[in-house]
């Protein structure tokens, strides 16, 4: 067993569990409100061609919605390749969902749970990476692309998300996860012009150990910077500054926080945030606009109701990206 310490022990179990149900035969349920989900990482896709929501996140499942206010679902949209390094029965985490030239992306983590790919500070750690899949509907089925493997083999990422850069290339930012490396790190990889494989090598853009309001403790209670590096979404203002929504923890509250390119790519340099943008326990951010030409923010609440039992649920604020930077407001409750 991984000696991970216990908050985030207990997020890799609720991942865990939840990625179980998924592989239980579906049942679909009607008309669920939104507070009524139990979903890490909610990722909504606004489509304008179906004048639907869709949301999916950890688990793999799709969920529909006319006004995100009630909700149906989960649907099974994932198809993998289970010859492939992911095996027969992978785990699934923070799912994405994006259009781009017409066609349908589905980002998302996979864990073959049966493969080690490395020992570090005695944890054993799995072949976990980012992947992409496509369909030509937002509902799916998302299915395999000509490469079978975008990152190496060697390195265990996670969160994948999309991006096209000034250069006007297709690109994933994703998280080299801090169990390998210690000091978690977001970086770039550019991805083919049709997305179905990737061109190089992996670029960093920054260590977790950069920001200034994340933060743990070591063995000797020292406060140090946290080493997890999780959820990275990129934004514009309406000014044209090229933002990024990542999470970490400070001590054992899950925190999301907000860094900004001062070169207005990828490449950065990235400026973070003296402060989280978000209250506390709630992270994994995405931002959207609804039909109606509002702009929210998706993330998910971390709360533990008692010990060793956390419930994940997706809500909805208010933001405001008129200026330099965001500025999230209240929380936006459909139909209220």
């Amino acid at each position: 067993m991984r000696l991970i310490k216990p908050a985030l022990l207990l997020a890799f179990t609720v991942c865990y569990s939840m990625v179980l149900a998924q592989k239980r035969p579906a049942v679909l349920r009607h008309d669920i409100p939104l507070d009524s989900i139990r979903l890490s990482d909610p990722f909504i896709l606004a489509d304008k061609k179906t004048a639907t929501y869709y949301m999916t996140g950890t688990g793999g499942g799709l969920w529909k919605s006319k006004d995100l206010k009630t909700w149906t679902g989960p649907y099974r949209v994932v198809q993998v390749d289970t010859n492939s390094w992911m095996g027969p029965r992978p785990m699934i985490w923070a799912a994405e969902l994006h259009e781009y030239k017409g066609r349908y992306y589905n980002f998302a983590t996979f864990t073959n749970q049966k493969v080690m790919i490395d020992t570090v500070k005695g944890n054993p750690i799995e072949r976990r990476a980012s992947h992409v899949l496509v369909s030509d509907q937002p509902d799916g089925p998302y299915v395999p692309m000509k490469d079978s493997t975008y990152l190496p083999a060697n390195m265990p990422t996670l969160d994948g998300t999309f991006w096209v850069d000034k250069d006007q290339k297709p690109y994933m930012v994703y998280c080299y996860e801090w169990l390998q490396n210690w000091d978690g790190t977001i970086e770039k990889i550019e991805l083919k012009p049709d997305l179905s494989g990737s061109v190089g090598k992996g670029h960093l853009l920054f260590k977790a150990s950069a920001s200034p309001w994340s933060k743990e403790r070591d063995e000797k209670g020292n406060i140090i910077f946290n080493k997890v590096t999780d959820g990275p979404f990129l934004f514009n203002t309406q000014t044209g500054r090229l933002g990024m929504l990542w999470t970490s923890w400070i001590f054992n509250v899950y925190t999301q926080g907000v860094a900004y390119s001062e070169s207005g790519t990828l490449d950065g340099p990235w400026v973070h945030e003296k402060e989280p943008i978000t209250p506390p326990n709630f992270g994994h951010g995405m931002l959207f606009k609804t039909f109606e030409g509002k702009l929210l923010m998706s993330v998910h609440s971390h709360r533990e109701d008692k010990p060793g039992q956390t419930i994940r649920i997706p809500h909805l604020f208010e933001v405001d990206d008129s200026g330099d930077r965001l500025v999230v407001g209240k929380e936006y409750r459909p139909g209220r």
